[in-house]
């Protein structure tokens, strides 16, 4: 099977991260026979370097015409000065809007070699860690009018969030449909006592629920829901909810998980060109010392193969050999448990050439 991807390297540790995953993609080829077609792809700081902005229409275009994108990470201080309508994390909104992946899906799960790197108490880890946050990316507060001006001799700052009924359904359905092929429990996460939006939200969440009545719906308020992540993780299956929210639970999801370095995304669509990439970012002050995890973009490569490529088997390949590689001891500073004299640190390609190894 041949398939063509973009390729965003991006900022920061983005290149050193991208590379391995590359190459482990490179090593699934040779085994089972594909041919993917690699295409360079500037966006975030690096295309403000080269172009003047975050993401020309000529590198999304590049994106939009591929069978997926693989994405590192974005942004610098290097870039903290330049106006808000141009800084790096504005390419990656365009891409997101111009794919139409509205779905982005980051799983919460611990590997059993890293329960101890769980900032959480022992005795929370053991009862299980093994959900999934379902976030709307392309609505919400990010999307909606930004402005600020001099109002009554001070400054005033302006941000809009709005949500149509028929991007909270789509979005909804994703995660019915989700938490169908998983344990049949859907939490609906908003701020309703207080948010006009997340009162549209519950509605419609509501509404849709009846056409899948074998998945239990609750509600909970997003304070709460950040709670409840440290304090019982296990009583998740699926997460559901808008945009901010869930920008800010699934990076607390990740963190109880023992490293953010582990977790991977995609962001899917109506096409099944999906946009994946971890979810750390680009960690300017560890970039070219060979010290970042590269196994967040390794899985998020693996996320592709399995819901775009539909290549099932070769994802689980991916899969088990980070497993392995985990089981021999091998860690990268992040995931490295102080005081364990166990463990062997590796740093980033290393890591990477130990996965590629360990793929069977």
């Amino acid at each position: 099977m041949e398939k063509n991807i973009a390729v965003i390297r991006g900022d920061g540790i983005g290149p050193e991260i991208v590379r391995e995953a590359l190459l482990v993609l490179d090593k699934i080829c040779d085994i089972y026979g594909h041919k993917f077609n690699y295409t360079e792809v500037k966006m975030g700081g690096c295309a403000i370097d080269e172009f003047g902005e975050p993401l020309p229409d000529s590198e999304l275009s590049k994106c939009i015409a591929s069978d997926s994108v693989l994405l590192g990470a974005v942004g610098g201080s290097k870039w903290d000065t330049v106006p808000g309508h141009l800084r790096p994390e504005k390419g990656l909104l365009k891409l997101r809007s111009g794919m139409g992946v509205y779905s982005n899906n980051r799983p919460a799960k611990i590997w059993p070699q890293l329960a101890s790197a769980s900032p959480l108490k022992t005795e929370i880890v053991e009862k299980g860690i093994d959900f999934i946050i379902v976030r709307e990316l392309i609505g919400g507060i990010y999307f909606g009018k930004h402005e600020t001006y001099d109002e009554n001799g001070e400054k005033k700052a302006v941000d809009e969030l709005v949500y149509r009924e028929s991007e909270i359904e789509r979005i909804g359905r994703i995660g019915f449909e989700t938490a169908q092929k998983r344990n049949k429990k859907l939490c609906s996460v908003e701020k309703s006592n207080v948010l006009d939006s997340s009162r549209l939200w519950k509605d419609v969440m509501h509404r849709i629920a009846a056409d899948y009545p074998d998945v239990e719906l609750t509600d909970m308020l997003v304070d709460n829901c950040a709670m409840q992540i440290v304090k019982d993780p296990s009583q998740f299956d699926v997460i559901v909810t808008e945009n901010m929210f869930g920008d800010i639970l699934s990076d607390e999801a990740s963190q109880i998980t023992g490293s953010i370095g582990m977790i991977p995304s995609s962001s899917l669509g109506a096409t099944s060109c999906g946009l994946y990439e971890p979810i750390h970012g680009s960690a300017p002050d560890i970039a070219g010392k060979d010290l970042a995890n590269p196994i967040g973009t390794i899985l998020s490569a693996a996320m592709m193969l399995r819901f775009s490529f539909d290549m099932v088997e070769e994802a689980d390949a991916i899969e088990k050999a980070v497993s392995k590689t985990l089981d021999k001891g091998y860690r990268t500073q992040d995931i490295k448990t102080k005081g364990a004299t166990d463990l062997i640190r590796v740093g980033c390609r290393e890591m990477g050439q130990l996965i590629i190894d360990n793929i069977k």
